[in-house]
Formats: C-alpha cells, structure tokens, sequence
C-alpha cells in the first residue's frame, strides 16, 4: 500500500482527536476505548501508535481540544459582542452582553442535551477527580478548566476574578445536575434558576434598620 504523506497523516491524527472529544463527553474517558476511537475516524487500530504514545496521551489531547473548542466559544463573543440600535427604544428588549449571551447558551437545554458538542469541564469532571495527580487526564483538565476561566472572566462585561469563579462553578454545577436528573422538570428548573441568578443584577441594599440599645434594662 501506498505510504500516506505527512498532511494526510496529520490529518487522520487530527480526525482521532476530535472524535474522540466527542466520545469521551459523550461516555467518560473510561469506557471509550482504542479501536472505538480509531473507527470513529474510520481507522484501523492497527495505526494508533503511529499518531500516540498510549490511550492516556490520546484522552489527554482530545480534553485539550474539547476545552479549546469553548474557549474559541468565549473569544468569538469578547471580539464580536452582539450589537443593537445606537440609539435603542429605552421600553424595546436589549440585546445580550457577551457573557449573558455566553450563559444563555451554556445553560440550555441544547447544551444538557448534547454532551458531545459541549463543555468538557461539565462532561469530565468526575473522571478528573477520580484521576491520580499528575495523571495526562487531570493534568489535562486542570489546565484547561484554567483557560476556561480565564476566558470568562475575560468577556468584556465579567466580574473580577473571584467572582467570575463563583459564576463559573455555578454554570458547570447547574449543567451537571441537570444532566444527572431523570426528571425533566427538575433539570429545567436547574438551569433556569441558574441563568436566572447569573443574569440578574444584584438589587441595591436598603437602609440599614435601626439598631436597639442593649444596655442594662432598667426598672420595671
């Protein structure tokens, strides 16, 4: 057989990654196995190791790339914010800031439904917790949910650092829970009281109500 050139090669590599990503949201890094990975790309098993040192190094690399894919998400947003009228009816309905747009998106239904496309920080985090330290896979996640927040807390409209963390284990939280929940109501709640929080604005403190003495009481 004619012997494939390195654009090709690294293209089927390429191929392997990115169906991977997907399997592994999809089913956990566990149970997707080499020669599943390599047909998902139309590959015999026999190539693997000419592309990858092992299952770890393959499972590490498609993290990254699941991770990079929402990041691009966030950059997209942070360069192209959405835009309204320049001079919009104050009663017409707004548009979305970039990071309200962002968690629209994150918290729906089409994301819970669709691990595959979606967050690998959602999809992953278990297996990351079960992971030995210093493992490709945990190592892996660590760096890219650190990109992810970095991302986030980079939308031009973000809180500061702490704050942005906060937000960002709320959305991954509420995505998780409304996956694992087997009733459709429940999970729908679950983002949406997610959203509703991430979006709202903080109201105003009121007056701070008035204090009581507590000196010694006196006569009866």
């Amino acid at each position: 057989m004619p012997r494939v050139s390195r654009a090709e090669a690294e293209r089927h590599r390429q191929e392997v990654i990115d169906h991977t990503a997907r399997l592994i949201r999809e089913q956990g890094s566990d149970q997707v196995s080499v020669p599943q990975a390599m047909a998902a790309a139309g590959l015999t098993h026999g190539g693997f190791y000419r592309h990858f040192a092992s299952k770890d190094d393959l499972v590490a690399q498609a993290l990254t790339a699941a991770f990079t894919e929402r990041r691009e998400a966030m950059d997209r947003l942070a360069d192209h914010p959405p835009t309204g009228d320049p001079t919009p009816d104050p009663a017409a309905p707004q548009h979305p800031t970039p990071r309200a747009e962002f968690l629209a998106r994150y918290l729906s239904t089409l994301h819970r439904d669709n691990p595959g496309q979606g967050c690998a920080a959602a999809a992953l985090a278990a297996d990351a917790a079960r992971a030995e330290p210093g493992s490709p896979l945990r190592t892996a996640f660590t760096a890219g949910l650190r990109d992810l927040a970095d991302g986030f807390q980079h939308l031009p409209d973000a809180a500061e650092r702490e704050s942005a963390l906060a937000d960002l284990s709320t959305m991954v939280g509420a995505l998780l829970l409304a996956r694992a929940s087997e009733d459709p109501a429940l999970s729908d709640e679950l983002l949406a009281a997610a959203r509703h929080r991430l979006t709202t604005p903080a109201a105003p403190a009121g007056p701070a109500a008035p204090t009581t003495p507590t000196g010694p009481a006196g006569p009866a």
